[in-house]
């Protein structure tokens, strides 16, 4: 059966996010209704117990093109994005976090970029990479010093020349997105430096458009989170220098 012809998939992994995805589902579509292309927006469910799938499956008759993956067990964001990833249709596949920090308009910036050649296109916070990134409410102090402290050995060991790896929205040509996608091992916090480290490794084209970033207080993200991080960019370069082309 012929796949749907599709210019853009949106992938949004939810873990207990009921609370929050139905306001960031009706502000996808509120997007949507001004744009020609075809698009499809996957929800997946990665072992939330607050009933995230089914609150994602009850608005799929009021959200068009709303496509519901739903697991019983927690495997991590990275698996989940991996997994809408590998499942989706569409020419482009962009991944973004359920509270909608990076308000999915961000795309129209991305689109000259894929239209120019690039295979992937990320969005950063950090001016480095883009004059004009910024965060309009930022993170507490902690969240931000740790942050630019692993930021530094990430580029040290795995992503040189980019300043921020972690913002949840990239986007990916259908090509590349199964091909790193299907190379990627990592399935929680550092999957965003394998999927870099796995395009440059692969030669890809990466382009970077400035955040205009709304960080929410409710992140699940924890103290703990960026020292696994930290381990798993090490498990990363381990698993490159594996990696046989």
């Amino acid at each position: 059966m012929p796949k749907p012809d599709i210019y853009l998939s949106v992938i949004i992994p939810a873990y207990n996010e009921a609370e929050r995805l139905p306001k960031t589902l009706r502000r996808f579509q509120e997007y949507f209704a001004t744009q020609a292309h075809s698009y499809e927006i996957l929800v997946v469910s990665d072992g939330s117990r607050d009933g995230t799938a089914e609150v994602a499956e009850k608005m799929a008759g009021e959200i068009k093109n709303l496509r519901v993956i739903g697991r019983k067990k927690n495997m991590g964001k990275g698996y989940s994005v991996r997994e809408g990833m590998l499942a989706a249709y569409g020419r482009i596949r962009l991944f973004a976090d359920a509270d909608n920090a990076t308000d999915i308009s961000h795309f129209d910036k991305m689109r000259p970029f894929f239209d120019g050649g690039y295979d992937v296109v990320i969005c950063s916070r950090d001016s480095k990479d883009a004059p004009g990134a910024k965060q309009s409410v930022a993170q507490v102090w902690w969240k931000r010093a740790l942050g630019n402290m692993g930021n530094l050995y990430i580029q040290w060991m795995a992503v040189p020349g980019i300043w921020d790896t972690q913002c949840g929205f990239k986007a990916f040509r259908d090509y590349a997105a199964e091909k790193i996608f299907s190379a990627a091992k990592i399935n929680r916090w550092a999957f965003d430096v394998e999927t870099l480290a796995l395009a440059k490794r692969f030669g890809y084209k990466i382009g970077i458009i400035p955040a205009n970033w709304v960080n929410d207080p409710r992140s699940s993200v924890n103290f703990t989170a960026y020292f696994r991080t930290l381990w798993e960019v090490f498990k990363i370069m381990r698993s490159l220098n594996k990696l046989k082309f």
